[in-house]
């Protein structure tokens, strides 16, 4: 595993905490504009993901893992398409527990 560049677990709330960071977040696609994805974050909240995968169809959760380039924005490096079933509460409960009391076991 390569652990040089991490990618810190985020939910729209946290992201605006690591702007210019590597972050890892998981969206739900609402719609593609323009080169752009906007989805909904699993606390929902509006993201956009720059250069990301317009391939993935609207409502399919999608993990984007990239450059917060702004408090609702991601400029993307990876996607992936997760499908259309995906549990949002439990992610946003790991992005919790990975940015507060168990911060230490993530990278």
């Amino acid at each position: 595993m390569d652990t040089s560049s991490p990618a810190v677990f985020v939910n729209g709330e946290i992201m605006k905490l690591y702007m210019g960071r590597r972050v890892r977040t998981v969206v739900q696609v609402v719609r593609n504009e323009g080169g752009a994805v906007v989805g909904q974050s699993t606390d929902n909240q509006q993201l956009t993901v720059k250069g990301g995968a317009t391939s993935v169809p609207v409502t399919h959760f999608m993990e984007v893992i990239g450059i917060a380039d702004g408090p609702q924005s991601i400029r993307a490096e990876i996607c992936s398409d997760f499908g259309s079933n995906f549990d949002t509460s439990s992610y946003n409960g790991l992005c919790k527990l990975a940015n507060g009391q168990f911060k230490n076991l993530f990278l």
